[in-house]
């Protein structure tokens, strides 16, 4: 599980921004949290949902855009290519231009702690550390930092392996790829210390930006291999006021295997494939997949990574990042889908982008899950909770937004 993710010098954040997953102590919504599991260790609850507002182009996107950069580094393998790395610096400042972008989570997986930073420029990893908490106290695995023009090593106490495997690992791991990930590939299933944090780096975080229905493409690519996923999504569509009773998914006999990657051949043959059944209280109709609206294809798109974060698909994701959450949703499903998430039984995290203010007045979320972005006199991003503000858990959040009392309003010319 997220405990906090903090990023500095990317994009549009200048210093360093912390979103913290740790539910303040002395607020109600008990429901709204749970108490991780950690070996040895009395850790407070986390947060199962935060939410980001904000004016346009305050950061509430590049903020999940730094998440994306963990998933790209975590999944990318050694190559000789010399593109660029997904980082850009705070552009405004002159002295940060070369300076290294800056990432650091803190987790949780299989009952340990752990804390892995990283710094990178688009050439090159800077930094990178990997550090763990057995029984609460602070150790660290392994510290790599370019300095002098190579890779210098620190390895901790812990560190499983012998000198041989060590250096080995080192000549494997080129200047944009992580120690963690080569020796994570190059060693055995019994390393345990840097298979699990690499484990959930990979597998533990979803992000879904620009909007879910990119995705329906997945959905149903699923649900025409495994028949039982098509009776799923026409549930979870139900469950959120879509009458769809059946999905059907044709397969041409001109077409063969499976959806092709380019997103348009992609989207058009699964639309000219797939019907969906309405139910109606006069009947029945089927509409092709052409003809559904965007927030019944942005739905179906979400049902895929949302299905997901249990692991009654395989691995499952437990932290889901979206970047707006209501595009073309009605207010009503998005708070649908979050108090869905809140009362799952099995604790995952859900955080997301939004302009809909409907969430703040409906009295689903405690004061520390709400989260707001705003740009300084710099063009920096500024991320707050809410609960650093004072105020009462009673009070009208929407009404207090709107009036400024949290800031991260746009300020509009008239």
């Amino acid at each position: 599980m997220l405990i906090e993710f903090s990023v500095q010098n990317f994009r549009s954040f200048r210093d360093k921004q912390t979103l913290s997953m740790v539910a303040a102590s002395r607020l109600r919504k008990r429901e709204n949290v749970f108490k991780p599991l950690l070996d040895g260790e009395d850790f407070p609850a986390l947060l199962k949902v935060a939410v980001i507002y904000g004016p346009n182009a305050s950061g509430k996107s590049n903020f999940l855009r730094a998440l994306d950069v963990i998933l790209y580094l975590v999944h990318h393998k050694a190559s000789s290519s010399t593109r660029p790395m997904p980082v850009s610096p705070f552009c405004f400042d002159e002295k940060l231009t070369d300076q290294p972008s800056i990432f650091d989570v803190h987790f949780i997986h299989a009952g340990m702690r752990y804390q892995f930073e990283i710094h990178l420029t688009d050439q090159r990893i800077v930094l990178e550390r990997l550090t763990f908490f057995p029984k609460g106290q602070e150790s660290l695995l392994y510290n790599r930092a370019y300095e002098n023009g190579a890779d210098q090593y620190t390895f901790g106490q812990f560190f499983e392996t012998n000198s041989v495997l060590q250096d080995a690992w080192k000549k494997l791991t080129p200047s944009r790829s992580l120690f963690l990930v080569q020796a994570g590939i190059n060693s055995s299933d019994d390393l345990k210390l840097l298979r699990m944090p690499l484990e959930w780096l990979r597998d533990g975080i979803s992000t879904v930006m620009q909007g879910a229905a990119q995705y329906s493409k997945y959905s149903l690519g699923l649900a025409e291999e495994h028949h039982q996923y098509a009776d799923e999504i026409a549930s979870f569509l139900r469950d959120v006021d879509v009458p769809i009773s059946k999905i059907n998914i044709k397969r041409p006999a001109h077409i063969s295997g499976a959806p092709t990657s380019d997103d348009e051949e992609s989207t058009s043959s699964v639309s000219s494939r797939t019907t969906l059944t309405h139910s109606t209280s006069i009947g029945e109709a089927e509409l092709s997949y052409a003809d559904e609206s965007d927030g019944t294809k942005s739905l179906i798109g979400f049902w895929l990574p949302w299905s997901t974060r249990h692991p009654h698909m395989g691995k499952a994701f437990c932290v889901l990042a979206v970047d707006e959450l209501d595009s073309s949703l009605h207010p009503k499903i998005v708070e649908a889908l979050v108090a869905k998430h809140q009362n799952a039984e099995i604790p995952s995290q859900l955080i997301f982008t939004t302009h809909d203010t409907h969430l703040m007045d409906s009295k689903l979320l405690r004061r520390d899950q709400i989260w707001i972005t705003e740009r300084d006199a710099a063009g920096a991003t500024q991320l707050r909770s809410i609960h650093d503000f004072e105020g009462r858990e009673s009070e009208d959040i929407e009404k207090r937004y709107y009036e400024g009392r949290y800031r991260g309003l746009p300020f509009v010319r008239s």
